[in-house]
């Protein structure tokens, strides 16, 4: 017997479940007061932490108390001290500061998806009337695009790192499309890593100006062009090299999954390869938890989205004419790359 099977039941989880708005409530405290950024500069007593935040004491050490419990920071002989992550992701002077996500994953359209959850189980699907963020033009994704390229820089850099080189005879120069571009790491990422690549970035206008800034922030404005309209119907253009699908068949079924794929396939040059990055769950769908657990974001917020498993990812692929579908990691992420030729 396992220890789970032979200990004695405990409520404990029940209670860490039922309070876990008490930590997003804590740790968006303390990003939005800076404690972690304070600590990152040699602050370490609550007295110190108090008067750089310009906070009462007694508000300031509940709070760093409370990150400690849970995780975020350490405490040794009353000096609070950052985490080896909350270094690297909540500190502001971090490159890879996280903190500006809060905007987006507690934006009002995400969280209140969840507010009667019991109605969208009991339909099978998000219980608005607007199809949740799939709805044309939704205004999170400017949010997302402007919140998300942080998080996003290491999946990006990983994936253009797996792709085989794209190869061309000098008479032609090698495209790749960026589907939902978003923040535009992806794409951004895959030009940098492939010289002389010409980035064409899908999503929504306003969407694109977010993208646009960032191409060329990156040294890519002469590589760089838009393609503004829904990817299931707006004109994607031919030949080429690579498509990126990032972080966007998780919002639909698998007919209309399949069906987008089949449109990709059709512009993309034979031999050409479609490049989704998902989270992707193994067979069971509860496990490993963060790619697991994604299905419940996409059942509050889409009408029909899943977060879909490799065998599901093998299936469309192989109904919209690709072959040899790959599986990668993209470690210590909780995303995979699927990697299939047309």
């Amino acid at each position: 017997m396992s220890s789970a099977e032979t200990s004695a039941p405990s409520p404990n989880l029940f209670f860490e479940t039922i309070n876990a708005y008490q930590r997003t409530a804590a740790l968006k405290a303390g990003v939005e007061l800076g404690v972690f950024t304070v600590l990152a500069a040699g602050v370490a007593t609550a007295e110190r932490v108090a008067e750089s935040c310009q906070c009462p004491v007694r508000g300031i050490r509940i709070l760093c108390d409370s990150l400690a419990i849970f995780g975020f920071l350490n405490k040794v002989d009353g000096r609070y001290l950052l985490t080896q992550d909350s270094a690297l992701f909540l500190d502001q002077n971090s490159p890879a500061y996280l903190g500006g996500t809060l905007q987006f994953m507690l934006a009002p359209s995400i969280t209140e998806a969840f507010g009667d959850l019991v109605a969208t189980v009991r339909s099978g699907r998000v219980h608005t009337s607007n199809d949740g963020t799939t709805a044309p033009d939704h205004p999170v994704w400017v949010e997302f695009a402007k919140a998300m390229a942080p998080m996003m820089q290491g999946p990006a850099a990983a994936v253009a790192a797996v792709v085989p080189p794209v190869q061309v005879d000098g008479t032609r120069q090698a495209k790749v499309l960026d589907i939902s571009a978003s923040h535009g790491a992806f794409g951004i990422a895959f030009a940098r890593q492939h010289e002389g690549v010409h980035l064409v970035a899908l999503d929504w206008e306003a969407v694109l100006a977010v993208t646009e800034v960032n191409a060329i922030s990156a040294g890519l404005g002469d590589r760089f062009s838009k393609i503004v309209g829904n990817a299931f119907t707006v004109e994607l253009g031919t030949d080429y090299d690579v498509v990126l699908v990032p972080n966007f068949l998780h919002h639909f079924n698998t007919a209309d999954c399949t069906r987008f794929l089949q449109r990709v396939k059709a512009a993309l040059r034979p031999g050409g390869r479609v490049v989704i990055v998902e989270f992707v769950p193994n067979e069971d769908r509860v496990s490993p938890p963060p790619a697991a657990s994604f299905s419940l974001v996409m059942l509050g917020t889409t009408p029909e989205g899943d977060a879909y498993t490799f065998g599901d990812f093998q299936k469309m692929l192989a109904d919209a004419g690709f072959h040899g579908a790959e599986l990668h990691p993209l470690l210590p992420t909780a995303q995979t790359a699927v990697i299939a030729i047309a």
